[in-house]
């Protein structure tokens, strides 16, 4: 079986409880060592070399996943993240200036911190424009669920 296929078929015992933490991370070192075994063997060819010493270079990170609850294997969450933030920029062809951009960012961030919430990013805004006009303390963004 190839080390990504093993590795991710304990990674989703590991999500749904059949599989502890503990008992993933005893089974998880071949599969490291097979991995960073390639690495090295990718280190010495032409053709992938520099992608495999970037990798070889910053291995321990590769493995966060592994030792620390709560960190996934894939960026899929962060790249979900980003999605709407290059469309509206693919869309509109960005900003014009830095305080475009800034506020770009800030909205942006601000919608999807809401949906991760489950709340209505326009009434958020809504409540955080009219808390400012009264002179009132501007509520923060919900904490994502």
């Amino acid at each position: 079986m190839r080390p990504t296929t093993e590795l991710f078929a304990l990674w989703k015992r590991v999500r749904d409880g059949t599989l502890t933490r503990a008992e993933f991370r005893r089974r998880m070192h071949p599969i490291r060592d097979t991995v960073e075994a390639l690495l090295l063997r990718g280190y010495c060819n032409g053709l992938t070399r520099g992608v495999c010493r970037e990798l070889w270079e910053h291995r321990t990170h590769l493995w966060t996943f592994v030792e620390v609850a709560g960190v996934e294997p894939t960026n899929n969450a962060a790249e979900r993240a980003l999605r709407h933030a290059v469309i509206w920029r693919k869309l509109s062809f960005g900003t014009q200036s830095p305080a475009g951009s800034r506020f770009v960012e800030r909205l942006l961030t601000v919608i999807e911190t809401c949906r991760r919430a489950g709340r209505n990013a326009f009434a958020w805004l809504t409540e955080a424009v009219a808390a400012h006009f009264r002179g009132a303390a501007l509520h923060s963004l919900p904490a994502a669920a």
